[in-house]
């Protein structure tokens, strides 16, 4: 069973028809609770063994919950979207009813009907303890103890300290700030220090990405697996050549590893309890492997086996893992937002010492932030994340605050007592969605246990060997989440009057032709190729539909520029072009439309249209 707690100034919520064949008798059609817990639940699959002891746990739960927000009043409602494995009606309604009548003999119950889909409206108090996940069945314990790292167990009951660090210098406790012209810095604060990764509703990005036929759900793999349909495909490919670029010039030597390793190695096992991160385990020869994370195991045993110099360092190795795996809780698991299976760019620097990493770090972060920004991804679209420990600050201020300085602009920081995992120095670079959200890009950190653990060692001039410092680096982050945080920003656009759109190196369709009419069709059809010669994504509506219905459609799909063709642009040889995010119309040559593409796209990696050029011979992907 899972449940997500929102402790809310409000509910209101109104029955709209059955969600089941025989839905539980109505009581109220409609109605609004003030001052609530309100307690989203869903019974599944594993909770019919014994739906008594499932119904045990949740009201042990719940009881724990409202006792440390000295809430009396709860609103019970079934939630079915925060499970993917939902238990028959029947058993659900069964343990619904265990709970209420148990809460009823302490606390002020109230339930929305089982069995119908429901219009609602709910305000959240915001607060620390206001958003709360949890999960509990007769398969978790003896999951957890098979796939949870002792480091998620650590990172659970960690205790940090939450400050601001400005460019200044200055460091401020998270609750004495003035957030006043940092309101995303705000709202990403307070998301760290609660860590509810939990999520209520449809984030805005998953709209746009079954809209525009890039990415859907994949009902017959696992949770956070997604399909991706050519123009999602083409998206994702373009981005990956991109940051490959990056990272080679940058000196990535490009390697490929194993996506599975084994569970018993004595060296892989160390490491895994020292990563924060839910593993996939599967079985193979009667052997425990599980499925990497990132690329650090096989680029780590690649650098045991090297022979490797003070001369090489930093030595730089590189593997745009795909896939990467994390068994992330589904209550967590949203769109491109949070994934089981990502494509995670994984750079790695063998340093010779702290001295060359910081220096070597100072470089690898502007490279992320010019790689985001290339993407289409600035800093005020951006806030940052750096977690030390209180040591490690005192030896370190100067270093820290370059950082900071190079951002330019206020980061949160979480600081630690104590050292509890394989870095001493942490950032991300994070970007903050619709729905008050964070979720990482960039990173980077430093890792002083590796090299020793992995047993990686160097040559130094005299002879003698030593092992180095490792900075784990990825310069986008995962390609699935660089996809989601410029569909969130469109969105953030369309919020304030501006139309949505992608950047036009990543447009599938860079230029679409229209005809006014089917005489135009050999005229329109000699642009697109003239584009298409140029390596320009250009394709051509040549359906037996109204000009208007075209244009219309083709605003929809985010088409970078629109060109009409029609009697006077046949003899003129001017085009009135529709340019995305302009206003008005901008007559140009041929000659001078593609100079304008090229301008736009310069350095950025291309590929041919993913499509079929006519769109009269294009499937429909979602419908």
């Amino acid at each position: 069973m899972r449940i997500l707690t929102l402790h809310s100034d409000f509910i209101e919520f109104e029955v709209k028809k059955k969600a089941i064949k025989e839905p539980e008798p109505l009581k109220k059609k409609k109605e609004r609770i003030e001052q609530a817990l309100v307690v989203f639940m869903s019974v599944e699959e594993r909770d019919e063994k014994n739906p008594e002891s499932t119904a045990k746990k949740a009201i042990e739960n719940i009881k724990d919950i409202a006792s440390q927000l000295k809430e009396k009043r709860i609103v019970l409602y079934p939630y079915v979207h925060l499970t993917s494995t939902p238990s028959s009606p029947k058993t659900a309604l069964k343990v619904i009813d265990i709970i209420e009548q148990e809460l009823k003999k302490d606390y002020d119950i109230h339930r929305s009907p089982f069995g119908w889909y429901k219009a609602f409206d709910i305000k959240c108090k915001g607060h620390p303890l206001s958003e709360l996940s949890r999960e509990f069945g007769p398969e978790v314990e003896k999951e957890e103890k098979e796939l949870v790292s002792q480091a998620v167990k650590a990172e659970e009951k960690l205790k940090s300290y939450w400050h601001i660090l400005e460019p200044n210098g200055k460091l401020t406790d998270v609750g004495k700030f003035n957030f006043k012209e940092h309101e995303k810095l705000k709202k990403f604060s307070y998301y760290e220090k609660a860590k509810v990764r939990a999520v209520t509703e449809e984030p805005a990005h998953v709209r746009y990405m079954r809209k525009l036929e890039l990415v859907d759900y994949e009902p017959g793999s696992d949770s956070g697996n997604l399909r991706y349909y050519p123009k999602g495909r083409l998206i994702k490919s373009l981005l990956e050549d991109y940051v490959n670029k990056r990272v080679i010039e940058y000196g990535g030597l490009e390697v490929e590893t194993p996506i599975m390793y084994d569970m018993a190695h004595p060296t892989l096992a160390k490491y895994l309890n020292r990563f924060p991160a839910r593993q996939y385990k599967i079985q193979s020869d009667k052997r425990d492997f599980f499925l990497r994370f990132a690329a650090c195991f096989g680029q780590f045993l690649m650098a045991h086996d090297a022979t490797i110099s003070y001369k090489n360092l930093p030595l730089k190795i590189y593997e745009l893992t795909r896939y990467s795996f994390r068994r992330e809780q589904r209550g967590e698991l949203t769109g491109l937002r949070r994934l089981r299976a990502f494509t995670m760019p994984d750079v790695h620097a063998l340093c010779a010492d702290m001295e060359q990493a910081m220096n070597e770090y100072k470089i690898r972060f502007e490279l992320c932030l010019d790689v985001l920004k290339r993407i289409g991804l600035s800093k005020d679209d951006i806030e940052m994340a750096i977690r030390f420990t209180k040591d490690f600050y005192k030896e370190n201020k100067e270093f820290i605050e370059s950082l900071v300085k190079k951002l330019g602009k206020p980061v949160l920081v979480e600081m630690w007592d104590q050292r509890h995992f394989y870095f001493v120095l942490k950032y991300e670079l994070n970007f903050v969605d619709s729905m008050d959200k964070a979720s990482a890009l960039s990173t980077d950190q430093i890792d002083i246990e590796n090299g020793e653990r992995y047993d990686i060692n160097y040559t130094d001039k005299n002879g003698k060997k030593h092992h180095p410092l490792i900075l784990h680096c990825s310069p986008s982050g995962a390609i699935e989440r660089v996809i989601y945080a410029l569909l969130e920003k469109a969105y953030f656009d369309s919020e304030k009057g501006k139309k949505p759109m992608l950047p036009l190196w990543l447009n599938p369709t860079q230029a679409r032709v229209i005809p006014v009419s089917d005489a135009f069709l050999k005229d329109s059809e000699k642009i697109m190729n003239e584009l298409l010669k140029e390596n320009i994504r250009a394709d051509l509506d040549d359906r037996a539909l109204h000009v208007g219905k075209k244009i219309r459609e083709a605003e929809v799909e985010w088409c970078g520029i629109i060109l009409v063709i029609g009697e006077k642009e046949k003899k003129s040889g001017k085009l009135p072009a529709r340019i995305r995010g302009k206003k008005d119309l901008v007559t140009m040559s041929l000659a001078q439309l593609i100079d304008h593409i090229k301008k736009e796209t310069k350095d950025m990696p291309v590929k041919p249209l993913p499509l079929p050029k006519l769109l009269s011979q294009r499937p429909v992907f979602v419908g």
